[in-house]
C-alpha cells in the first residue's frame, strides 16, 4: 500500500487521540479521592474483570530537550526511598477496596526512566504486587528502558522478576543526533541487549524511534529503521516528535536547529512504513508495526485490539487500568482518575495516608457506548453497529442516537476511498489507516463544538 499523501494533507486537522473517552483535557478537578474510591469498588464487577497494573516512575538521569514525558530529575537516594515507600503504600490503599482474586494480566511501569533506578526498588514493588495480586497464566509484564542505563545483566534480572516485554527508547541510531538533543546513547550495542533479553526469556522487546526531531534528517531516519530491521525485533513503534515548548520549557533549547516541518515528517513517516511493511512487519494503528505472527497482529486481523494510556493490547490481556505514582492515570469501567503531578503533593499526600487524586472523570452509560465504538473504530478499523448494540442491550437505532450518527458524515471519506459503510457496518480501507483519527471524529458528538486548538495535528 502505498500512502496517499495527497489525502493526508487534506484531512491533517486537529482532533484527539483518543487514549481516552473523553481526552484528557476533559477531566475535571471537583473528582474527588471518594469518587475514585468508588469507582475502584465498582469496578470490581464490571468489565472487563482483569487487573491492569502501572507503575510511573517520574525520574531521569539527564532530561532529553525533546522529552514531552511527566519526569523530572533524578533526585538523591533519600528522595527516591521516600517515593518508592509511597508508591507501595498507595498500592496498599488501593488493594483495600479491589477484590484481588481478580486476574492481574498486565504490568506495565514507564516513566521516566524506570529502568535507572536501583533494581532492588523494582524487585521490592514486584514482591508486594505477587504478594497482594492474582496473577494470571501468563500475564504481560513489561518495562519501558533506555538503553544509556541498561546493563545486560540488569536484562536477567529483570527476566527472574518476571519481566517479559520491554520498549527500548532508542529514538535514533545517530549518536550524534542524540548528543544534541542533550540524550545518552546505547551503553551496549542494540543487537547485543536485543540477544540479551531473548536469551533471558523476553517474549517480546519493542525498538521506540521518534521523527521529526530537530536537526534529523530524512535519511537519519531511514537510516535508523534499516538497522532495526536488521536486528527484527518482535514490534517496531515510531513516535512523530511534539514541539510544544510552551508546555516543556526545557524544547527552547532546541530552536536553534532546524525542526522538521509537515512535508519532511510525512516522507519520514512514508518511508518508515513503506521499509516496515515491506519487510514482513504489519502496520498496527498509526505508529505501531509487529511481526506478522505477534499476538497484535493476530489480534488486529480477528478485529480483537484494544488500546489505553500505555499502548495497544489485546482484547484478552486487555484489563481495567489502575495507575500508581505521580501523575498515573487509571482507566476504570466508570471512567478516569489521575494522581497529582507534583511529587511534593504526591508525598505529601500518601504520608497522610490518603490518595493522591489530582482530576478524574466519571463517564455516563452514553459515554461508556461512544468510548466503545470509537476505540473498535480507532483500534480494528470496524464497526459493527448491532454487535455492540447487544453488548449494552439495546437496539442499533438508539445505539446510533447515542452517537448522533449521521451517515452524511462519512459521505466524503467514503468518496475518498477512506472506508465502505452500510446500515450494519462501517470499514475502513487501508487508504484510510493513516487517517483514523479524522474518521474517529465523525462519530464523537463533542467534535461537533470542539474547539480545535485544544488537540495536536491528526498526523
Amino acid at each position: 500500500m502505498k500512502i496517499d499523501t495527497a489525502l493526508i494533507k487534506k484531512y491533517n486537522k486537529p482532533g484527539p487521540r483518543y487514549t481516552s473517552y473523553p481526552p484528557a483535557n476533559y477531566f475535571t478537578e471537583e473528582f474527588t479521592r471518594n469518587d475514585y474510591i468508588q469507582m475502584v469498588r465498582d469496578s470490581n464487577n464490571e468489565w472487563p474483570s482483569n487487573i491492569s497494573l502501572y507503575i510511573h516512575i517520574p525520574f531521569c538521569p539527564r532530561i532529553c530537550h525533546f522529552c514531552g514525558c511527566n519526569t523530572n530529575p533524578m533526585p538523591g537516594k533519600t528522595e527516591i526511598a521516600g517515593y518508592i515507600h509511597n508508591v507501595k503504600k498507595e498500592i496498599d490503599l488501593v488493594a483495600e477496596h479491589l477484590d484481588t482474586t481478580r486476574q492481574v494480566t498486565q504490568i506495565h511501569w514507564g516513566g521516566g526512566t524506570p529502568n535507572s533506578l536501583n533494581l532492588d526498588y523494582v524487585e521490592d514493588i514486584m514482591h508486594l504486587i505477587y504478594s497482594k495480586f492474582t496473577l494470571s497464566h501468563n500475564p504481560e509484564i513489561a518495562m519501558e528502558c533506555s538503553p544509556a542505563y541498561l546493563e545486560l545483566d540488569h536484562i536477567v534480572r529483570l527476566a527472574n522478576m518476571g519481566f517479559n516485554r520491554m520498549s527500548l527508547g532508542i529514538q535514533d541510531f545517530n549518536t550524534d543526533l542524540l548528543k544534541r538533543l542533550n540524550r545518552i546513547p546505547a551503553k551496549y550495542p542494540i543487537k547485543d541487549i536485543y540477544r540479551t533479553a531473548k536469551k533471558a526469556g523476553f517474549e517480546g522487546v519493542n525498538f521506540d524511534f521518534v521523527y521529526g526531531l530537530p536537526s534529523q534528517t530524512l535519511d537519519d531516519h531511514i537510516e535508523s529503521i534499516k538497522k532495526a530491521i536488521e536486528i527484527h525485533p518482535e514490534r517496531i513503534v515510531t513516535f512523530s516528535y511534539a514541539h510544544v515548548p510552551w508546555f516543556k520549557e526545557h524544547q527552547k533549547k532546541l530552536e536553534s536547529y532546524d525542526i522538521p516541518q509537515a512535508d519532511t515528517k510525512l516522507k519520514m513517516l512514508e518511508s518508515s512504513f513503506q521499509l516496515l511493511t515491506e519487510n514482513g512487519y504489519v502496520a498496527i494503528g498509526m505508529d505501531h508495526y509487529a511481526k506478522p505472527g505477534d499476538e497484535l497482529s493476530l489480534a488486529l486481523q480477528n478485529k480483537t485490539l484494544h488500546r489505553n494510556f500505555q499502548g495497544y493490547c489485546t482484547k484478552e490481556k486487555t484489563g481495567q487500568v489502575y495507575a500508581f505514582g505521580a501523575t498515573g492515570i487509571s482507566q476504570l469501567a466508570g471512567g478516569y482518575s489521575q494522581n497529582t503531578r507534583k511529587l511534593g503533593d504526591y508525598n505529601q499526600n500518601l504520608e497522610n495516608n490518603q490518595l493522591p487524586v489530582f482530576r478524574g472523570y466519571k463517564l455516563s452509560r452514553d459515554e461508556k457506548i461512544r468510548r466503545k465504538v470509537l476505540n473498535e473504530i480507532m483500534c480494528n478499523h470496524y464497526l459493527d453497529f448491532g454487535a455492540i448494540a447487544r453488548q449494552f442491550d439495546i437496539t442499533r437505532g438508539e445505539l446510533k442516537k447515542v452517537i448522533e450518527y449521521n451517515p452524511g458524515y462519512l459521505d466524503e471519506f467514503a468518496t475518498d476511498g477512506l472506508l465502505d459503510y452500510d446500515e450494519q457496518i462501517v470499514k475502513v480501507t487501508s487508504r484510510g489507516f493513516f487517517l483514523i483519527r479524522n474518521i474517529a471524529m465523525a462519530f464523537d458528538p463533542l467534535m461537533k463544538s470542539a474547539n480545535e486548538n485544544r488537540y495536536s495535528k491528526t498526523i
